[in-house]
């Protein structure tokens, strides 16, 4: 199974493209021991998630990112151009460090087999899913959820704040949305931002359509938020969660409640 779904019945649908490990075992031995060590994976997420908001919808990819990117567009252009970032199939870290063994990167023909095999497979459940909630309540409320070390030169400098709000400058959502999620985090005690470094992914961007009755949010957590250490073994501190997760709750609880104001219907 490529893409675990959890259907729910409320506006709500959490994107997950980047909490999976799985890789074919031919593909895992491509990679040098830095790419095998996985570091690039956004460890815990859906753990974290689970459970604030009863209704939503998930839809989480389970094969890791260095086989594709599933936040990265099909035509694989940069999000940010003119500064580092990775691809659809990443060459690098995010520390910009080769994560292939000499000779074995993906070719072209090998890369767009991988998006029709995996990248599309994930992109039809998540689009099937966007409907289905949009017809039971007028709207869809998308919101991609991703983390990401607090401190990378290679990609950004200083120190990055704890929730990153992305709405492609706001086009992707109602202003309404936005403002929900700021005023949310205003009130966590943690640092935040919107639309710093990270503005949303291509997912955020695609289906953010607010015309046509879909508002998509990406949420980039500091892993400094929920993790013990930014490094191997990337474990959980429970403590950490136990702060977190009740202003993610706040998060999605909020945007469930904002359908009549978006131009949807509560059922």
């Amino acid at each position: 199974m490529l893409v675990e779904i959890v259907r729910g019945d409320g506006p709500v649908i959490l994107g997950l493209p980047h909490t999976g490990t799985w890789l074919p075992d031919d593909v895992f031995a491509r990679l040098n021991p830095l790419g095998q060590a996985l570091a690039d994976t956004d460890w815990h997420i859906h753990d974290l998630y689970a459970g604030l908001l009863p209704g939503a919808t998930t839809v989480r990819a389970v094969f890791h990112r260095y086989l594709i990117d599933a936040n990265r567009g099909p035509d694989d252009a940069s999000l940010y151009p003119g500064q580092n970032t990775t691809g659809l199939v990443p060459r690098t870290d995010f520390d910009g460090w080769p994560i292939w063994r000499d000779g074995a990167e993906p070719d072209a023909i090998e890369v767009a087999e991988r998006t029709e095999a995996f990248h599309a497979p994930y992109h039809r459940a998540l689009a099937a899913e966007i409907e289905r909630v949009r017809a039971a309540h007028g709207v869809a409320i998308l919101y991609d959820c991703h983390s990401i070390r607090s401190v990378i030169p290679y990609l950004f400098e200083g120190v990055l704040p704890d929730l990153n709000i992305g709405t492609a400058e706001g086009a992707s959502c109602a202003p309404e949305v936005e403002a929900a999620v700021l005023a949310q985090c205003r009130d966590s005690g943690f640092t935040y931002v919107a639309n710093g470094r990270f503005k949303g992914g291509w997912t955020t961007r695609h289906y953010g359509r607010p015309e046509n009755g879909v508002h998509a949010v990406q949420m980039e957590l500091a892993q400094a938020t929920h993790l013990a250490a930014e490094a191997a073994p990337w474990t959980l501190d429970p403590a950490k969660a136990d702060r977190l997760r009740p202003h993610l709750k706040g998060i999605l609880e909020t945007l469930a409640g904002m359908t009549a104001d978006i131009g949807g219907r509560n059922v």
